[in-house]
C-alpha cells in the first residue's frame, strides 16, 4: 500500500491507483459498473460473483472485468480504441504541430500521412500588407481537422490569456493548448504562471490542455485548476532527446483523471512508442516530423509508432526477470 492510502492495480490492462480496502464489488461500483452483471478474473482466477462483496482488492492485483453484449456488438475491438478530451472523441492519438515546414503544402501532406485529427496552431498577427497571402486554412481544413490554438512564445500568464481570448474570438475555440514559458534558452514551462493562467482560463469557460513539467504534483494542481489534459514534456521543446524521465511520466499517468499526452522532446519513432507504452493517451510533436529529411515518411513512421506503442500497452508487457528463462522446455532434452 502507498503512503497516501492507495494501492496500484491493473484493470483490463490499464494501470489504476485506488483507495486501499475496497472490495471487488465496491471497485466495480466506483467504475460505474453493476457488480451483478459482471464476471471478474483476479490474477488469472475467476472470482465467484457471490463473493465480489467479500474479496478485497490488493496491491499488484491484475483484474479482468467482462460482461455480455448483444450479438454482433463487439465491444472495444483493437481497431476502435478512441480517447476523449473535453467531451470530444478522437481515434488518432498523435497530435502534430504546424511550424517549421518548408511550406503549407508539405505541412498538409505530413498531417495526412500522420493520420492526426488535431493540429496545433499558433495565433499570430494578420499580414495586413498582403491580405491575400496563403493561409494554413487554405491547406488544412478546420472543418475536417481540429485546430488547437496554442500560446507558443508566451512568457507570462497575461500574454497567454490574451492570446487565447483572441483565438476564441477568431474561431470560437474553447479547447486550447496552454504553454507559458520561463525563459528562451530551454523553453521550460514556468509553472507558477502556467497554473495562474489555467485558473483564469478555466473560469472563463476555456478547456485548456496544459504543457507542463514532468512533475506529478504540478500535474495534479493543474488538473484541480481546470486543465482538461496534462501535457508533460519528455525533453525540452525541439531537442529530440526523447523521454528523459519515464518514472515521473508514468506517475503522472497513474495519478491523472484526465488525458495525459507527452508534449515536446520526441525525436524518433521509438520515442513515441515509449510514451505510449507508459500509458499516455497520446503524443504531440512538431520538430521531429518537420525537421526530418523526409517529413512525410517520418509522419507515417510516427503514426505507426504511436499505434504500436498503444497496442503494446494494452497487451501488457511480460514481467522483467533478473536471469534468463528459456522459451523451449528442457524436459526430454537430448
Amino acid at each position: 500500500m502507498h503512503s497516501d492510502g492507495t494501492v496500484s492495480i491493473r484493470v483490463n490492462g490499464e494501470h489504476k491507483r485506488i483507495t486501499a480496502g475496497l472490495t471487488l464489488a465496491q471497485l466495480a461500483t466506483e467504475l460505474g459498473l453493476v457488480p451483478e452483471k459482471l464476471a471478474v478474473e483476479r490474477n488469472l482466477e475467476v472470482v465467484p460473483r457471490s463473493t465480489l462483496d467479500q474479496v478485497i482488492v490488493e496491491d499488484g492485483d491484475e483484474l479482468e472485468i467482462v460482461h455480455f453484449v448483444g450479438g454482433g456488438d463487439h465491444a472495444g475491438p483493437l481497431s476502435d480504441d478512441s480517447w476523449t478530451v473535453a467531451g470530444k472523441t478522437f481515434r488518432s492519438r498523435l497530435i502534430v504541430g504546424t511550424g517549421k515546414y518548408k511550406d503549407f503544402e508539405q505541412n498538409a501532406a505530413a498531417v495526412a500521412a500522420s493520420g492526426a485529427e488535431i493540429v496545433t496552431v499558433a495565433v499570430r498577427r494578420v499580414n495586413v500588407s498582403d491580405p491575400k497571402a496563403p493561409m494554413l486554412t487554405d491547406y488544412i481544413d478546420p472543418k475536417k481537422i481540429t485546430y488547437l490554438p496554442n500560446t507558443a512564445g508566451c512568457f507570462d500568464a497575461e500574454s497567454a490569456i490574451r492570446t487565447l481570448r483572441l483565438a476564441r474570438e477568431a474561431g470560437g475555440w474553447e479547447l486550447v493548448k496552454l504553454e507559458v514559458l520561463g525563459e528562451a534558452r530551454t523553453l521550460y514551462p514556468d509553472m507558477v504562471e502556467t497554473l495562474r493562467a489555467t485558473e483564469v482560463l478555466a473560469k472563463e469557460g476555456f478547456k485548456p490542455m496544459v504543457y507542463c513539467v514532468d512533475d506529478p504534483i504540478a500535474a495534479k494542481r493543474l488538473e484541480d485548476a481546470g486543465a482538461v489534459a496534462i501535457m508533460p514534456l519528455g525533453a525540452p521543446i525541439g531537442s529530440g532527446l526523447g523521454i528523459q524521465n519515464q518514472v515521473t511520466i508514468r506517475l503522472i499517468v497513474e495519478g491523472a483523471k484526465v488525458p495525459v499526452l507527452v508534449d515536446a522532446g520526441v525525436g524518433s519513432a521509438s520515442d513515441a512508442a515509449v510514451a505510449m507504452e507508459l500509458g499516455c493517451d497520446g503524443v504531440l510533436m512538431n520538430t521531429a516530423i518537420a525537421e526530418a529529411k523526409d517529413p512525410i515518411l517520418m509522419a507515417a513512421a510516427m503514426k505507426a509508432a504511436v499505434e504500436a506503442g498503444r497496442l503494446s500497452y494494452r497487451a501488457g508487457r511480460m514481467a522483467k526477470r533478473r536471469y534468463a528463462d528459456p522459451s523451449s522446455p528442457l524436459a526430454g532434452l537430448i
